[in-house]
């Protein structure tokens, strides 16, 4: 299947793959749940590094300042015409990349080529700008960060913090900027995924 990554400015969108969409209750997260979407941004980078097409953005990845993912983004399933998703973001610090934290993605559209699939969705940072809006509280794609690619329509969708699932994956309160900035450890959970993130931009520097 192919990925497609098109890059603008401060932010790229990135790999698409459809799916079913799976429709579920709107309620409050548990550490496993948090675990099993962190596990599931790792198995997105890792399809995006073993695919064999040879489109694996390096030219985007090696710019990378921050890396967020949001697996299987849906359509209309909690707010009609519209899309909800919920992802992880690292982002590279002086020493590494950064634990990762949560966020929510609502609003954009689909074209008729993605229909009623869901989409693992890669947005990347390749700038200071980019990462200064991921620490945010909440921004808006749009003019500087507009992404539109293979069907997908991301103009005024939003982007925000997801605060609460972010203190219980922690077990404690941190705030993006704290976390981003390399200054919390990488949980145990969360270190196949950073892994995976730094491999892919270590691969990106090698082939470019």
């Amino acid at each position: 299947m192919k990925k497609v990554i098109t890059p603008v400015l401060g932010l790229c969108l990135g790999l698409l793959i459809p799916g079913f969409v799976t429709v579920q209750a709107f309620a409050a997260s548990t550490h496993d749940d948090l675990q099993d979407r962190i596990d599931a941004a790792k198995t997105v980078i890792d399809e995006i590094v073993n695919t064999p097409d040879n489109t694996i953005p390096f030219n985007i990845l090696k710019q990378a300042t921050c890396v967020a993912v949001i697996p299987s983004l849906k359509k209309g399933a909690f707010i009609v015409g519209a899309e909800y998703g919920q992802g992880v973001v690292t982002c590279r610090t002086g020493h590494g990349w950064s634990g990762p934290v949560f966020i929510r993605l609502a609003g954009g559209s689909f074209g008729f080529q993605i229909g009623g699939q869901a989409t693992d969705l890669v947005l990347v940072a390749v700038n200071d700008h980019g990462f200064q809006d991921l620490l945010k509280s909440k921004f808006k794609l749009g003019g500087d960060v507009a992404a539109s690619a293979a069907g997908i329509d991301l103009n005024g969708a939003t982007v925000s913090q997801n605060v609460e699932d972010t203190g219980v994956y922690y077990g404690q309160s941190y705030g993006f900027r704290t976390v981003l900035h390399g200054d919390v450890a990488v949980p145990d959970g969360a270190e196949a995924f950073v892994r995976a993130v730094a491999h892919a931009f270590v691969d990106a520097k090698a082939n470019n």
